[in-house]
């Protein structure tokens, strides 16, 4: 049985909902805490719709916010724990977007995923695993877990651009090499942005190269 999953939601700036971007925020966080970003893109996305769910569980870690897995090495669960936590979290969240995207009216092909930390690490493995590919996926500063079953799992082979600060002491920048190996191997067409200078978060120009790459993906002219 999938857990419902609290959401917060920005409406379109023109009222006219062609498009919708999904955010996927990090370990101990919130939704609240990506749906910020929306501001700076609405700006240039007028039509799109941005929404950004909390993870299914209160975090172990930082019982303010949330976590979609449990991480061994930070809160002491076992492996099993972990492997367990995240297969429900797909579960729970494949049916957030089924849900969001029927209540938007919109498709996979018009909608982006974007995701920060353990968000993206939800976003890499979700996204190629459902049989209707997604307009793309921006994935900030996370890891593609199991990069080995890919080839055979992927179902669908949604663009994906790797954006990561060079200084990150909480997800090693080699994550970013390493997932954008597998993805390239496995057939998907992979984007990549260094953050020079940045550690563990997003920069402004990590995410201006996002925002290029969404209105490219949406068929938009951003000028």
């Amino acid at each position: 049985m999938t857990r419902v999953l609290e959401s917060s939601r920005k409406a379109s700036k023109s009222g006219e909902d062609s498009s919708l971007v999904i955010f996927l925020h990090g370990y101990g966080a919130d939704g609240a805490d990506l749906l910020g970003l929306a501001d700076p893109l609405s700006e240039h996305l007028p039509d799109t719709v941005f929404v950004a769910p909390n993870a299914p569980e209160r975090c172990i870690g930082n019982p303010m916010g949330y976590q979609w897995f449990p991480i061994p090495w930070i809160d002491g669960s076992s492996e099993e724990e972990s492997e367990r936590g995240m297969m429900q979290a797909v579960e729970d969240l494949n049916a957030y977007i089924d849900a969001t995207m029927e209540d938007e009216g919109v498709s996979e092909a018009e909608t982006i995923l974007v995701g920060f930390s353990q968000g993206t690490m939800m976003a890499l493995h979700i996204a190629p695993r459902r049989e209707d590919q997604f307009a793309g996926v921006v994935a900030f500063s996370g890891r593609l877990l199991r990069p080995e079953l890919l080839k055979d799992e992927a179902k669908s082979k949604p663009p994906v651009i790797l954006i990561h600060g060079d200084q990150d002491d909480v997800v090693p920048p080699i994550s970013m090499p390493e997932a954008g190996d597998a993805l390239q191997e496995a057939g998907f067409p992979v984007y990549g942005h260094v953050m020079k200078g940045t550690g563990h978060g997003i920069a402004p120009d990590g995410l201006g190269v996002a925002l290029s790459f969404i209105g490219q993906q949406l068929g938009l002219d951003l000028g």
